[in-house]
């Protein structure tokens, strides 16, 4: 009588393994997105607010550990780095002036909630 007791804890305790349940484990988080955004027209010497809005799903994403913006010169070989500031519901922002007319390019560096994200976005000095 035993052993039948037994066998029937280990098969139970074998179907309750094998259940379809979804597990917190196999939940996949939702990706960081990140939208860098520029002005469409800066001038030389003009100041220029640069924002990356960042999100998670639908949720605005208030609690980034780093924001770092690097800006470039198409051309050159140095860029220059920019702490982000939080600015509120989701966006982080510099603000800078550029001292000469081309084409530049910036990367929003963005590391939040164990993710990085990094996209580039290039704009025009007049």
């Amino acid at each position: 009588m035993r052993k039948a007791i037994f066998l029937f804890a280990c098969v139970l305790f074998l179907l309750a393994g094998c259940s379809k349940e979804n597990d917190a484990a196999e939940k996949v988080p939702e990706l960081l997105e990140v939208s860098v955004n520029i002005p469409e027209v800066i001038q030389v010497n003009q100041e220029a607010v640069i924002q990356a809005a960042v999100t998670q799903g639908e949720e605005k994403v208030e609690d980034a550990n780093e924001v770092k913006f690097e800006v470039k010169k198409a051309g050159q070989d140095t860029s220059e780095e920019m702490i982000g500031e939080h600015q509120g519901k989701g966006v982080y922002s510099i603000t800078t002036t550029f001292q000469e007319a081309g084409i530049y390019s910036v990367t929003a560096h963005i590391t939040a909630r164990g993710m990085h994200n990094m996209p580039t976005k290039e704009f025009k000095i007049e």
